[in-house]
């Protein structure tokens, strides 16, 4: 099956410093284990905790219960291991709600979705994803398409590549080179050639546009938000369907409406 659910990108493992005095290793690993739910499809047990986070099982009890204990994780009602908890929830609101970013993004967006009655999005990028920020649906809402902070990988997305188009030749390959390509549909590319070549066409357009790489049946269109160095930091995506859409419509409709609310976000 065809979903962005499938897409949702693990973030890379931070590094852990040598000879940083300052650095907490204990709170490093806390989180360390509330990353483990990461695409998780369900409770997780206190060993498939330890597997996925790549620390001893004891630890993982000690930290486990001290989490529970703190509201970050609860034990699944069915007994079947543990969620996350909601105070996990007072983090993200702190996050958009102290964001200037989102703060800006939020109107234009808003205005956005009034002039095209599509579903519009808002993501930041994070190394070799973007995650979803702001999301405003269409009539053909789907759960998965409703959740912030769902990721998609930058090589098969229109806001990615849009991203990937406003960045130095190099650095896109490097990109698409540390990227793993999966199919995440018959139309998903991972050719990493076909894929430089839609991110120069992206970068002469202003915008790009994807057909059913990871959603079947959905046309995309992105546009990088820029900072104040020009340096994509997010996007602005358009998405509709293609039983409503051919793409050259869809681009002819949306496109400058895209590019002009992504061009009074752009810092500079």
């Amino acid at each position: 099956m065809s979903d962005i659910s499938r897409a949702v990108l693990a973030p890379k493992p931070a590094a852990i410093p040598e000879d940083d005095p300052l650095f907490v290793d204990s709170i490093a690993r806390g989180f360390r284990v509330l990353s483990a739910f990461h695409g998780a499809s369900g409770p997780l047990s206190l060993g498939e905790i330890a597997a996925r986070c790549g620390l001893g099982k004891s630890a993982v009890q000690r930290i486990v219960h001290t989490l529970r204990q703190q509201g970050y994780l609860r034990r699944d009602p069915g007994d079947r291991g543990f969620l996350p908890g909601l105070r996990l929830l007072d983090h993200a609101l702190d996050y958009q709600r102290l964001n200037p970013d989102i703060a800006r993004v939020l109107p234009a967006l808003m205005e956005l979705r009034a002039a095209t009655g599509e579903r519009v999005d808002f993501s930041l990028r994070d190394d070799l994803r973007l995650i979803y920020a702001l999301r405003f649906q269409s009539k053909r809402s789907f759960y998965s398409a409703s959740l912030i902070g769902t990721s998609v990988p930058l090589y098969c997305t229109a806001g990615g590549r849009a991203v990937l188009g406003r960045l130095p030749q190099n650095e896109a390959e490097e990109v698409i080179a540390r990227s793993p390509l999966i199919p995440y549909s018959h139309r998903t590319l991972i050719d990493p050639p076909a894929i430089m070549a839609k991110i120069a066409e992206a970068r002469e357009a202003g915008y790009a546009v994807a057909e059913e790489e990871i959603v079947a049946g959905e046309i995309a269109l992105g546009v990088p938000v820029l900072d104040e160095t020009g340096r994509p930091f997010g996007a602005i995506h358009v998405a509709g369907s293609l039983g409503e859409w051919n793409a050259a419509d869809f681009v002819r409709n949306f496109a400058p409406l895209a590019m002009t609310a992504a061009g009074a976000l752009n810092r500079r």
